[in-house]
């Protein structure tokens, strides 16, 4: 066995003689645990709120898109469509269309953005299953709002004597100010909708669409049934992402640019990693401060067994082994101290995942049990004890060996 391993395991279970080096070596220990346990924590936390606030947008986008390369709308025609129904690894495809638009009911008003979707648009998203209130239907008259338009506006499901109307300016140059009212009326499209159902995602996108038949919405903007303004992919699961990519731009053209769901999001994704840095950041000064007590303790250490030091120091031990004994002494305390608080963490977590003992609102708090937190705390917890550890054994030199 190492000899500096075998003494410093030996430093680890013994006692010391005198009673304020224990207290402090408890406190040491209770620290490294209580710090690396606080760490494993937050970042299974974080992580579960990061998947929370993700699975929204799982829901509302789909595996990859495409959206014009320039201006708001492209066109994709029948053979465009064939070819790209045979493209293996699309699960299948599906067109909308999206523009401002202003919403009235009664007295009611508000402006939004209408998506018109055609009936494959629920497979290559998640929508349908944001439903909050009523069903899914956006057939011809029918649209399905989100909670925020239908409080502002005061609508109610089904109702077809006072529905909700669209009112969309038709394509053309001019200003509505001046002219009169018969002839500003002739410069917008107005369509009565119903709305069959409430979707509820999150407050920005629950306060901006109203969602209705694909054909419909491209009467009311007068285009034709082949200008969109994206089109929506689902991708096989087991499928290669990059030669998929690569065949539909084949397609396209540099008509359009394809965007995965990290794409989509971009700034929600740079948001929540920089969060996630931040956070780790923060707790590892928190355990950087702790671990000073590493130092101290080791510190501590010597001075106690400065005697057994010199007597190792005459029966042949170079200061250089006794530095060993010392550093390694720090690296299993701190070591044992990350792994028990790691545990401890762990057990927290998975009772949160079985009980749910906090809540926010009617739901669990979202956590995450992941390995790579886990190696992310014993690598923050070993790479600080060594640094602890080495700046601590560097106080044993000849000198004080010998000065007993």
């Amino acid at each position: 066995m190492n000899f500096p391993f075998y003494i410093a395991k030996r430093y680890v279970r013994s006692k010391s003689t005198q009673n304020a080096v224990n207290v402090i070596n408890f406190i040491t220990f209770l620290v490294i645990v209580i710090g690396s346990a606080a760490l494993f924590i937050v970042l299974s936390g974080f992580a579960g709120l990061k998947t929370f606030s993700l699975s929204f947008t799982n829901a509302f986008d789909p595996d990859l898109k495409a959206v014009p390369a320039t201006g708001k709308i492209f066109s994709i025609s029948p053979e465009q469509e064939q070819q790209l129904s045979e493209i293996r690894g699309v699960a299948v495809f599906s067109k909308e269309i999206e523009e401002r638009v202003y919403l009235r009911h009664r007295e009611q008003a508000d402006i939004a953005s209408i998506k018109g979707v055609d009936d494959n648009y629920i497979t290559t998203t998640g929508i349908d299953s944001m439903i909050y209130y009523g069903e899914w239907n956006t057939n011809p008259q029918y649209g399905v709002a989100g909670i925020g338009i239908i409080n502002k506006l005061n609508v109610t499901l089904d109702q077809v004597r006072n529905p909700l109307r669209i009112i969309a300016p038709k394509p053309g140059k001019g200003s509505i100010s001046i002219q009169s009212p018969d002839a500003a009326a002739k410069l917008y499209n107005e369509l009565p909708l119903v709305i069959s159902g409430i979707f509820q995602v999150e407050e920005s996108l629950d306060n901006k669409y109203v969602f209705i038949d694909l054909e419909l919405a491209q009467a009311l903007l007068e285009k034709n049934n082949t200008q969109v303004s994206g089109v929506n992919f689902k991708i096989m699961p087991e499928a290669d992402l990059l030669p998929i990519r690569e065949r539909i731009k084949n397609v396209f053209g540099n008509e359009v640019i394809l965007k995965n769901r990290q794409e989509l999001n971009g700034t929600l994704y740079r948001m929540l990693n920089t969060e996630q840095v931040a956070t780790y950041l923060i707790f590892t000064l928190v355990l950087i401060i702790a671990l000073f007590n590493v130092v101290g303790a080791i510190i501590m250490m010597i001075l106690d067994k400065q005697q057994n030091s010199k007597t190792l120091y005459n029966l042949g031990v170079t200061v250089r082994e006794l530095r060993r004994i010392y550093f390694v002494q720090g690296i299993l305390v701190t070591t044992a101290g990350g792994f028990i608080g790691v545990l401890l963490g762990s057990l927290l977590i998975g009772s949160q995942l079985l009980f749910g003992w906090v809540k926010i609102g009617p739901i669990d708090y979202p956590v995450e049990l992941n390995l790579i937190n886990v190696l992310i705390v014993l690598a923050t917890i070993i790479v600080l004890g060594i640094i602890a550890s080495k700046i601590a054994s560097s106080r044993i030199n000849k000198k004080l060996v010998s000065a007993v």
